[in-house]
């Protein structure tokens, strides 16, 4: 999937990026609660996730009352 053809946000996940966003669906991960189930290393790992995008993630959440894996 070209990160053209990938929405800019999806699910309750927040806007962290067309690449970001396409990387996450490309490995299943369409939720907050999802997100959770991995470190921010295995987030990092993926091609198009970088800082920001979980710097994103994760303020997105603790308003959740959730956190990474690690």
């Amino acid at each position: 999937m070209s990160t053209r053809d990938s929405p800019a946000q999806t699910g309750d996940l927040p806007p962290i990026g067309r690449p970001a966003n396409s990387a996450l669906l490309e490995a299943g991960i369409s939720s907050l609660a999802q997100v959770a189930g991995f470190s921010r290393g295995e987030l990092l790992a993926m091609h198009g996730v970088g800082p920001k995008a979980v710097r994103l993630l994760e303020a997105a959440l603790e308003s959740q009352g959730l956190r990474f894996a690690d």
